[in-house]
């Protein structure tokens, strides 16, 4: 049975012809699978899921949702860039993306999508793997700009990472996000997000169930804010210092569009208490401070208490 389980996998949709003749004997088993999969309308499963399931999230916590995407910008391309402040953030960004009318691609680390049924699922959903520090990590870069080139919603996670700053707020991140939104002209949506670091501690230990029941008992308010494009038009891909100027911008919007989703909260450390979770990194923006001189973020959300559910 377990044997089974290993194997089993969704069927995969066809792979259009001019992507099967780009796959070479040197690529992974599972790439033009994933090429498949970012070709194609996201899985009606994966759709249905996102309407029944979402709604679960709030087991755990209050989703309060604030911003939007414009209508026009809807049917895609899209680049999501969201801070990383948990384990649990994917399931609170994914219901708050829902709601927004996405429908969202997350890259997953190998680890996840090697999983039996669970990779899978994630896979035929339209997860897009990333085997960081291998000779194959390229490839996930690859299947992004088919899914963009198709229309796809695709989040990404510019720290590279659960953040691991002293005071919370995002660090500076990766020119890997930036560079791609410079490469395709695609429209880079920041969202801001806090609380679902309280449902889920950082250790992989018992403290993760500890946690997780504590949060169904308190139920913690799971913010997010879905903020305006971030404006890019005036950078170039390959220009030199773009992509860095790229970089400081979609962080500089996550940051704000971060401040009045603390609003009452110290701005020098985190309020809730995780011992497993380390220290060592810097914030792009301590303290939330972004200069006026750096471009994006759009209007500023509403502070904590007229946020909407």
């Amino acid at each position: 049975m377990r044997a089974r389980l290993r194997r089993w996998r969704p069927r995969t949709p066809e792979l259009p012809a001019d992507l099967e003749q780009s796959i070479t004997d040197g690529d992974p088993e599972w790439f033009g699978r994933e090429l498949a999969v970012a070709a194609h309308r996201p899985w009606w499963l994966w759709r249905f899921l996102l309407w029944s399931v979402s709604p679960a999230v709030s087991l755990f916590g209050r989703v309060v949702v604030t911003g939007s995407v414009p209508e026009h910008l809807r049917e895609g391309p899209l680049i999501v860039a969201a801070n990383h402040i948990g384990d649990y953030d994917t399931f609170t960004v994914a219901a708050a993306l829902h709601r927004a009318g996405l429908v969202p691609r997350f890259l997953a680390t190998g680890g996840i999508m090697a999983a039996p049924v669970a990779g899978p699922l994630l896979e035929r959903c339209g997860g897009i793997r990333v085997e960081r520090g291998t000779d194959v990590a390229a490839h996930a870069m690859r299947v992004v700009l088919v899914a963009l080139e198709h229309g796809g919603h695709v989040v990404v996670y510019p720290e590279g990472r659960v953040g691991l700053t002293a005071d919370g707020w995002p660090e500076r991140g990766r020119t890997g996000l930036a560079r791609l939104a410079l490469q395709t002209r695609v429209p880079v949506i920041p969202v801001s997000q806090w609380g679902a670091h309280e449902v889920l501690q950082y250790g992989n230990d018992w403290g993760k169930l500890r946690t997780l029941l504590s949060a169904a008992w308190r139920q913690p308010a799971l913010r997010v804010h879905v903020g305006d494009p971030v404006p890019l038009d005036d950078l170039a891909a390959g220009r030199v210092g773009d992509a860095n100027r790229a970089r400081t911008r979609i962080m500089a919007a996550i940051t704000r569009g971060l401040v009045p989703l603390r609003a009452g909260e110290p701005a020098d450390r985190i309020a809730f208490a995780d011992p497993t979770r380390p220290v060592k990194a810097v914030a792009a923006f301590p303290g939330g401070h972004v200069p006026d001189d750096v471009p994006g973020g759009g209007p500023t959300p509403p502070p904590a208490g007229t946020l909407r559910r």
